[in-house]
């Protein structure tokens, strides 16, 4: 929850300098782009504040997701004092290569204030849920008051107005003694409330000008403007910058609105036009029902929009051009500002997998996976082919645990912090409660034994700015390594995919991620696991431990076979017995389904 506020208020930033930017732009070609693209402009702004909620990711450039996520708990960057051992049941299945020893983290608990600000925000949602309701039973129940139109005079004006703007929808108009400005109301099924005090009150010219004004709201869909304005005044009721800018879409829309009514009218019906607004001011006071559109707006308002219609002159051909060219470099520009308005734009937590030219086979292991969830994915570089079980999960970015050890290795490494001939790194004494770790340790028993504090000592070596830029070169998962260098690859922080690690493991194996050629050969040998008549195999298990409950399991690896060599990466995942070594196990049991390892280890 404190990383959502955290994201929310960046978010509330970003808001404001795209309202910001708006207003800049539109003044500044106040004079040459059309009233319509004034209005229209506010579209872009409403669909990015819409942005933060949308629970889906909807392209390849812009991972988007539910910020609803953030409310169920995710692990902290804080280690536990005391290093805890994997469950001993699934230790007790593994090989000694196979050694797994985890650290804990912990769940995070939300801090009261965040605890408290959603409290706030959730509770403003609810009144303005409320409120909005309340409007609506309102609109409702005067509706039904209202009456079909009678007078005949104003029938046949109105069935003129349709003939003159073209619409051939039954749009129905009622009059009613309750509402105190004309209004169209509905999408779907509009229809237009007229009062009866205009009605008896302004002539024939004066209503037909308020009949075309409705009828403009109808033909460009205003009411769209409404639904959106309502939702994002419920997301965003706590910030005045989006109200003053849905206070100012609205005007822009009337204005918008009036402007088409112009173009409908002879030069000499200009001033009767905007005399119709200055003399029924009053009558046609701001409307407060939020999702219908009428002629009405305060005081300040009608004074913009009889200033716009003095102002106004018929559209040319060299503003409708600028229009179109403004709003596309509008949007363009405003676009750029997607990965921002993301609740988690930080986190991009699903891997876009490009399938096309790939030979890809889904199979079903559900079988051996049994209650655990999680994903299998196989590449045999001979045929170019991929396997794959469940496809979601192995796109979904988790944390790497001790898998990324391989990367640590092959960075200090580079940074000749160690040396394949040199790897040895000194015990400081401390008594862990794994006996393996209580020894000096070289990058190969390392590895082996999984020894935390070995790879936590040579990453302060190279330091949390050196390692950014080796995960940035290498291209890993979200790339994203937070601050606490002693447990980015454990408490989900440094996310990956089943699927690159794979992709990442090959690269590793064919010497692509630019690193010598000996650096390489060192951390093999370190991940070389076992050798038998089948061939040999390679890897590095991982198993992420939270609240002293495994919740996570890896194998990574690749195995050299004849003329083949296959990349594998199998993860699961459960509440409390998800290890790397139980990883291990299922994955030589899919292995030997898939007829490629059958030794008994």
């Amino acid at each position: 929850m404190d990383v959502f506020f955290i994201k929310f208020l960046i978010c509330n930033i970003t808001i404001s300098i795209i309202i910001a930017i708006l207003f800049a732009v539109k003044k500044i070609l106040s004079n040459y782009i059309t009233a319509r693209v004034h209005y229209n402009l506010w579209y872009i702004v409403m669909g990015l504040l819409v942005f933060p909620f949308i629970p889906i990711q909807l392209n390849k450039f812009f991972h988007l997701f539910s910020f609803f996520d953030y409310f169920k708990n995710s692990p902290t960057t804080n280690i536990d004092n005391t290093l805890n051992i994997t469950n001993s049941i699934n230790q007790s299945v593994s090989a000694n290569w196979m050694n797994d020893f985890s650290i804990s983290v912990n769940s995070k608990t939300p801090s009261t204030i965040f605890i408290i600000l959603f409290v706030l925000w959730a509770a403003g949602i609810l009144v303005m849920i409320l409120l909005y309701t309340k409007s609506i039973i309102n609109f409702k129940r005067l509706k039904k008051s209202a009456l079909p139109l009678q007078n005949k005079e104003i029938q046949q004006l109105y069935r003129q107005c349709l003939n003159e703007m073209n619409i051939t929808k039954n749009i129905p108009v009622y009059s009613t003694a309750f509402f105190k400005s004309p209004i169209i109301s509905g999408f779907s099924k509009p229809c237009i409330f007229i009062p009866i005090h205009i009605i008896t009150d302004c002539s024939n010219n004066d209503i037909r000008y308020m009949l075309l004004h409705e009828l403009n709201h109808y033909k460009h869909k205003d009411n769209i403007g409404n639904y959106f304005s309502a939702i994002i005044s419920v997301l965003y009721w706590f910030n005045p910058i989006v109200w003053f800018a849905l206070k100012n879409m609205k005007n822009d829309r009337e204005i918008a609105c009036d402007a088409s009514v112009l173009e409908l009218l002879n030069d000499d019906n200009y001033e009767d036009y905007g005399l119709t607004l200055i003399n029924f001011a009053e009558k046609i006071s701001l409307s407060s029902f939020p999702f219908a559109t009428g002629i009405s707006g305060n005081f300040v308002q009608i004074k913009k929009r009889i200033i716009s219609i003095a102002n106004y002159k018929p559209i040319s051909f060299k503003q409708k051009f600028y229009s179109v060219i403004t709003f596309l470099i509008v949007t363009a520009t405003l676009t750029c500002f997607v990965p921002m308005m993301s609740i988690r734009a930080a986190d991009d937590n699903i891997y876009f997998f490009d399938e096309t030219s790939k030979n890809i086979t889904d199979i079903n292991l559900k079988d051996l996976f049994g209650e655990n969830t999680g994903s299998f994915v196989l590449y045999d570089t001979t045929e170019d082919s991929w396997l794959i079980y469940n496809k979601k999960e192995a796109v979904t970015r988790i944390s790497p645990a001790s898998t990324y050890k391989i990367y640590s290795a092959l960075f200090a490494l580079e940074s000749e912090i160690i040396s394949p001939e040199n790897s040895s790194v000194n015990w400081n004494g401390h008594q862990y409660m794994y006996e393996l770790w209580n020894n000096n340790q070289s990058l190969e028993s390392a590895m082996q034994n999984s020894v935390t504090w070995y790879f936590q000592n040579i990453d302060r070596q190279n330091g949390m700015e050196a390692i950014k830029k080796y995960i940035d070169k290498i291209n890993y998962g979200n790339r994203r390594p937070g601050r606490d260098i002693s447990s980015y690859w454990a408490d989900s922080t440094l996310r990956i995919s089943p699927i690159e690690q794979v992709t990442l493991l090959k690269n590793f194996y064919y010497n692509k991620l630019g690193f010598s050629s000996e650096n390489t050969a060192a951390v093999k040998q370190a991940i070389r696991l076992y050798s038998s008549e089948e061939g040999t195999i390679y890897g590095k298990t991982g198993t992420q431990e939270i609240d002293k409950k495994n919740t996570s399991g890896w194998f990574i690896g690749y195995i050299e076979k004849g003329n083949h060599t296959y990349f594998f990466s199998l993860n699961i995942h459960n509440e409390n017995n998800a290890s790397g070594p139980a990883a291990a196990q299922l994955t030589f049991s899919v292995l030997s389904k898939l007829n490629i390892w059958n030794d008994n280890l």
